[in-house]
């Protein structure tokens, strides 16, 4: 049976870890180390977000690689913990609860809607809305209008 997202979010896997980048990942990041954040680490950066503010999953990996002395935190590991705080969110509302974190709040890069989060792109752009921000789309992609305005500063 597979693992609801609040079971997955209850688990950091022996994480985090900083290795060694080497072979293709050392040719494609160059020297140094990767971090391999714990999801309980990205879980608490995504709650510290204000109502009103974004951040991006980039911004989150900047955070945890210097928190770590690292060179870079792995993107696909953090996109994937962002993905489970999301889901885990989604269980607990589903649920009734009325707080929960706020997955809306965190986009990929270039302040892009994520269309893995509960709800897709749409329900994504009603809770922003909701807090003021307005959503613009391109093509199929749908984006925070001036993102970089409602950054905020993490850590």
């Amino acid at each position: 049976m597979a693992k609801t997202f609040r079971e997955k979010l209850a688990d950091d896997k022996d994480l985090p870890r900083v290795q060694k980048l080497s072979g293709g990942m050392e040719k494609r990041w160059g020297p140094g180390t990767m971090l391999l954040p714990a999801v309980s680490e990205v879980a608490a950066l995504m709650n510290s977000i204000p109502k009103g503010k974004i951040t991006t999953i980039n911004e989150i990996r900047e955070l945890l690689a210097q928190r770590h002395r690292a060179t870079m935190a792995c993107p696909i590991v953090t996109g994937i913990h962002a993905r489970v705080v999301a889901g885990a969110a989604g269980e607990d509302e589903a649920d009734g609860k009325k707080r929960i974190t706020p997955y809306w709040r965190t986009l990929k890069s270039g302040g892009e809607l994520n269309p893995k989060y509960p709800g897709g792109v749409s329900g994504q752009q009603r809770r922003l809305e909701q807090e003021g921000l307005a959503v613009i789309q391109r093509g199929k992609r749908h984006f925070v209008e001036n993102h970089q305005h409602y950054q905020t500063r993490l850590g």
